[in-house]
């Protein structure tokens, strides 16, 4: 479903859960955040998010971590640990039931690697695999991150390349090389456990994870719930190898579309850019990296930090009174 449906069935659904009547969620459909939150008591919050998809790569296994992993990351944009997982399975009846298991292993090794357990789930015929974890994790009510919290001054840090989303498209085509489809499945299934922990010790003010709606849908949404202009250098902004040849090549994926229809009233480019790089910027990702607005004087220990810890990140832009989203050479 694209951004601008979802906007439109969202809507009834915000009249009919009013925010004053419900003073417990902390996070829900007003705001348009990455995962509900739902205060349980002054020392405990509930995150509960949900996502499953049809298969991005080939490898059954590989497919079950990917999915796994791009549904917790929603409960790391917010600062919280998992804690539950329950299986969301649409699989044909003729699937062989060893690609199945397959699938659930990759999916349930993933949750424990981040130290939840797997309860149980859902299975139902479907004539396209689909896969994916309805997740529940926990934060601390006074430490949830939303996308609400940038300010003008903070700087645009990420913590993940782009690209995953049009090399899986191209592998679809059988046209992606074996290296690129290889870099593109490790980042998938790296876990944003550990970025979360390293913002946590510096601390921030804005966080979101960019997947479906690509950098400047997820830039735009920080932008429009903050109140603030986001500008993106490009570049600085990191891309997997065989992301800008395939870009090149015009072999995006129709999410790509989707998303520039929704977001481009809000997005300005500045001349000379490329319009394959600008279609790049649409692309939808899949498990893709933290987005975070952190203040001027924590940048560099947020960077040290992750030096230190081995685990890149890049700086690639500042918040700007405003609206919107730009991006500049």
């Amino acid at each position: 479903m694209g951004p601008e449906t979802l906007a439109q069935v969202l809507r009834p659904l915000q009249n009919l859960f009013p925010a004053e009547d419900h003073p417990q969620l902390l996070v829900g459909l007003s705001i348009s955040d990455d995962a509900a939150v739902y205060r349980l008591n002054d020392e405990t919050a509930v995150i509960q998010t949900l996502d499953f998809f049809p298969p991005v790569v080939d490898d059954p296994y590989d497919y079950g971590a990917v999915a796994a992993a791009n549904a917790m990351s929603d409960v790391y944009a917010m600062g919280g640990e998992v804690v539950l997982a329950l299986n969301i399975c649409g699989f044909p009846s003729d699937l062989p039931p060893e690609i199945i298991g397959e699938i659930l292993r990759g999916g349930a090794e993933k949750v424990a690697e981040a130290g939840g357990v797997v309860g149980g789930g859902h299975t139902v015929d479907d004539e396209e695999p689909k896969y994916g974890l309805s997740v529940m994790g926990l934060v601390h009510p006074d430490r949830v991150w939303t996308k609400a919290a940038a300010r003008p001054d903070d700087v645009l840090v990420l913590t993940k390349p782009l690209g995953v989303g049009i090399i899986t498209t191209v592998l679809k085509a059988d046209l992606a090389a074996p290296d690129h489809i290889a870099a593109a499945v490790e980042s998938m299934k790296k876990l944003n456990r550990e970025a979360m922990h390293l913002i946590q010790q510096v601390g921030v003010r804005a966080v979101t994870d960019v997947t479906g709606f690509a950098l400047l849908g997820h830039g735009y949404e920080i932008a429009e719930k903050s109140g603030v202009r986001l500008r993106f250098h490009l570049e600085r902004i990191p891309f997997l190898d065989g992301a800008r040849e395939y870009a090149d090549m015009w072999l995006f994926p129709g999410g790509t579309c989707d998303n520039e229809r929704a977001y481009e009233h809000a997005v300005a480019f500045a001349p000379g850019i490329e319009e394959e790089m600008q279609q790049l910027l649409y692309t939808p990702e899949t498990s893709g990296g933290l987005l975070v607005a952190v203040s001027p004087e924590k940048v560099d220990p947020l960077v040290k930090s992750f030096e230190q810890a081995g685990h890149p990140c890049w700086v690639i832009g500042e918040v700007l009174e405003g609206d919107g989203v730009e991006v500049v050479k």
